[in-house]
């Protein structure tokens, strides 16, 4: 089949969050399972420098309208690049040449045109899979991602072009929202401003748009498909998904089995797997990283989070909980991230409080994700709502025990220590139902006193580290999809 993958960001070339990782796996093993597919996303300035020219071959050009005018669109192919696919990007410099980040400034504020330029990404798309470059190459099925791609299924289906299209939501709670007068300005067709097209509450969504349009929606998990049909969940878009819900499949998420892989992770100190010879390498990562900070350790768990410092990510528990984790057990904790300024500013409070105990780092490093990953003993995932989540699947496969809330991809992902499960080893990380301080932090420090149990405890990372969380069978659920 010839897929056209749409997306605004990709490992390794531009990532802020999930989307990246899954734009990088899910094509790769789309491609492994012997399909003809193309990335395509736009050309932002920082990821041209990343990309070898030599690679590069302008296959076209497009006049995009876009706010007024028209946009000159060089359309470039790398065959071969770091995404390990086929890559096609939407040059305009106008648009994307200044873009660091493909949503927000360096000040953390959204770029005034995002509107206007991810309309002409969308329009764009819809041009090149139906080959208006005449390159020879003309898609049967466009699957896009997230509310910047959410007006390409409604442009396909404008111009009436035989191409199916797939949308996949990854995150309800950003849902691309602008107003009528910036609807108007783009020059969409008036036909659209319906209840039952892309008006939502006086604007105009472009999640709502993929929603509507596109011939099959899908997202990330079972339940999350479950959860965003109701109001808790849905964002107000609740109705249109409960009345779509024929069309609507929850497709969990994998992770890259070769990047995530312990036994030959470059960044680690010592590569090590579930086999219990190999497995004390675990330890010297822990030993490595703390020694990194200048700090000792002594067998105490050593707990983790990587994650954005928002409410979403349940961040306001973790800091609830921090004095009495400091206080009554002997842990230590590391934490990666960046967000809401108050939480960054508490945290290193925090760390500064308890510098012989406590970690924090704001930003992102892959290179310390992996390491986190490998050292810690307990992961933290206590979010409010999770449409699958991805670092459970990572601490599973790098022997780390998560704490999660049963939300969304966290609940389809993990097997809470419950006696019974524990008792039939299929235990592989700790689940608590309500998002509160006392639940939460009941749960982990009923991690913390399993911790001491040595034979349960390795019992439960050797069954968590060979949990099949590959793309397989999800690429295979797709491709059963676009096939339909």
């Amino acid at each position: 089949m010839k897929i056209l993958f749409a997306t605004s960001e990709v490992f390794p070339l531009i990532k802020t969050g999930g989307l990246g990782d899954v734009s990088y796996s899910l094509p790769n093993a789309l491609v492994e399972l012997g399909h003809d597919l193309r990335l395509i996303l736009p050309a932002y300035g920082n990821m041209l420098k990343k990309l070898n020219k030599d690679n590069c071959k302008e296959i076209g050009q497009l006049m995009i309208p876009g706010a007024g005018h028209i946009h000159k669109a060089r359309v470039l192919l790398f065959t071969e690049n770091e995404t390990g696919v086929p890559l096609v990007l939407l040059d305009i410099p106008g648009l994307y040449g200044h873009r660091e980040n493909p949503y927000v400034d360096n000040k953390k504020q959204d770029w005034p045109d995002n509107a206007e330029s991810f309309t002409v990404f969308s329009r764009g798309v819809a041009m090149i899979a139906n080959d208006e470059i005449d390159c020879g190459w003309r898609a049967e099925v466009v699957h896009s991602n997230d509310w910047q791609t959410g007006l390409v299924s409604g442009f396909i289906k404008q111009a009436g072009l035989d191409i199916k299209t797939v949308f996949t939501i990854h995150n309800l709670s950003y849902g691309g929202n602008f107003s009528h007068e910036i609807f108007t300005g783009l020059d969409l067709p008036q036909a659209w401003w319906t209840l039952d097209g892309i008006e939502f509450y006086g604007n105009f969504s472009m999640l709502k748009a993929g929603i509507v349009f596109a011939d099959h929606i899908t997202t990330v998990s079972p339940s999350y498909a479950e959860e965003i049909c109701t109001a808790e969940a849905g964002y107000g878009l609740e109705g249109v998904l409960s009345h779509l819900k024929h069309k609507l499949t929850g497709i969990l998420n994998g992770i890259d089995p070769d990047i995530w892989n312990p036994r030959t992770d470059p960044y680690l100190a010592t590569n090590y797997d579930a086999r219990y010879r190999r497995l004390k390498g675990k330890m010297d990562n822990k030993t490595a990283l703390l020694h990194g900070f200048g700090l000792t350790h002594d067998n105490e768990p050593l707990i983790g989070f990587i994650g954005r410092l928002v409410e979403q990510k349940g961040v306001d528990l973790v800091v609830s909980i921090i004095p009495d984790i400091m206080e009554s057990t002997n842990s230590k904790l590391i934490m990666l991230g960046s967000g809401q300024p108050e939480y960054e500013r508490e945290l290193l409070d925090m760390a500064k409080h308890y510098p012989d105990r406590m970690i924090v780092t704001i930003g992102y490093s892959e290179a310390m994700a992996h390491r986190i990953e490998a050292a810690s003993d307990i992961f933290l995932m206590p979010s409010r709502f999770e449409p699958c989540g991805l670092n459970q699947m990572y601490s599973q496969r790098y022997g780390t025990l998560p704490v999660v809330h049963r939300t969304g991809g966290l609940a389809d992902t993990v097997v809470d220590a419950s006696e019974t499960n524990i008792n039939n080893k299929t235990a592989t990380g700790f689940v608590f139902d309500k998002t509160d301080r006392n639940d939460f932090l009941q749960t982990l420090r009923h991690a913390i006193d399993l911790y001491e149990n040595k034979k349960i405890w390795n019992q439960m990372t050797m069954t968590a580290m060979q949990k099949d969380s590959s793309w397989q069978s999800s690429a295979e659920k797709y491709l059963e999809l676009y096939q339909s």
